[in-house]
């Protein structure tokens, strides 16, 4: 292990001296991506030299207790190895963790996007609840969450809603949540009292900014028209909405949220942009995907990953086979719990694949 962390904490060396190169600032990529990349190996460095001073002290005590005939000096060495090796195994399980090569996208923003599947106006009512529970969630984590567009349904929820999320590690936390969520209870215009089971389709993708995807003017089309829903006198009077066709790869995005053309324009540029760039990202998950048996955060939208059973009040994650029986905590935001078990299984399959 130390010989690793020693060529880490090399490149650490490396990557602090380039940025502190004059040349390394006129190429604000390059800049950008080798701050983050120091950044994130910050938690480890300290790790790092904390285990060498660990066993430094370790070293320290051994040659006492074979160099010393005092008795009170030979119970202090004892101590201190004792103290040591509780330290440096603790320190050694961290480290592990901490070693595992970090998710490029885990500190960006991210783009909610939550679409009613099967089960027709339940499952747009079901949507809407998933939202909610996000919205709290978001709340809870001091995390600005806006919304960029959506589609009412029939009766309340949403047929469609996007929403971008900023904050410290979105992404890396909400990653998890991306696939088919299933929920089972009784709607409200079911008059026999049978059970139905609706499902709604959730993706979350990383918030790609300029420097992650260069998109050419000439690629988009930009059509604007009029927006509909509450808004006041600019809704249907002005041509504030916008839809951007990127036309090489025939995706869509529509924004109509603010009341100016050029707020929209930008929020659907930043979806547009992050499109893209899940396309690239999809294929990394994938080629890591194939190096494991299973994959908790692949971002497979046809997976079900999840069901919310209201007469049990029942939580399962399908991919660990977790279950909770908390479901008005969860449906309030309440997360936390299944995000923190999904990581860790996640952590730990990755440390059986780097153990191969």
């Amino acid at each position: 292990m130390i010989e690793k962390l020693e060529s880490i904490y090399t490149h650490w060396l490396d990557i602090r001296d380039q940025l502190n190169s004059p040349d390394c600032m006129v190429d604000m990529k390059r800049y950008i991506k080798l701050s983050k990349e120091f950044k994130d190996l910050d938690p480890l460095i300290e790790a790092y030299k904390e285990y060498k001073a660990v066993l430094s002290e370790l070293q320290s005590a051994r040659e006492m207790l074979n160099s010393e005939k005092d008795e009170d000096i030979r119970e202090f060495a004892k101590a201190e190895l004792e103290s040591n090796s509780l330290k440096k195994e603790t320190l050694e399980e961290k480290i592990k963790f901490l070693i595992i090569p970090p998710d490029p996208n885990d500190n960006k923003n991210a783009i909610l996007e939550i679409r009613a599947g099967t089960g027709g106006d339940e499952a747009s009512i079901f949507a809407g609840d998933l939202f909610r529970m996000y919205t709290r969630y978001c709340e809870n984590k001091k995390w600005k969450i806006e919304l960029i567009s959506f589609t009412d349904g029939t009766a309340g929820g949403f047929k469609e809603i996007i929403a971008n999320i900023s904050g410290e590690n979105v992404y890396g936390q909400l990653k998890y949540e991306s696939g088919v969520h299933r929920v089972q209870r009784v709607p409200d215009t079911e008059t026999q009292g049978r059970v139905h089971t609706s499902a709604s389709t959730v993706a979350v993708l990383p918030e790609a900014d300029e420097f992650d995807v260069d998109i050419k003017n000439a690629d988009i089309r930009k059509d604007t028209y009029c927006s509909s829903g509450p808004g006041g006198q600019s809704v249907n009077t002005t041509y504030s909405a916008v839809r951007l066709t990127h036309i090489p790869s025939g995706i869509i995005v529509t924004c109509q949220d603010q009341k100016s053309q050029i707020k929209n324009y930008e929020k659907a540029l930043t979806v547009l942009r992050s499109r893209i760039y899940e396309m690239e990202y999809k294929k990394y998950l994938d080629e890591i995907s194939s190096q494991r048996k299973t994959m908790v955060s692949t971002g497979d939208r046809s997976a079900k990953i999840r069901t919310y059973n209201y007469p049990q009040s029942r939580v399962t994650d399908h991919r660990i086979g977790l279950t909770l029986y908390n479901l008005p905590n969860i449906m309030d935001g309440d997360i936390q719990i299944l995000i923190d078990e999904l990581q860790m299984a996640e952590n730990t399959e990755k440390l059986k694949v780097s153990a191969e």
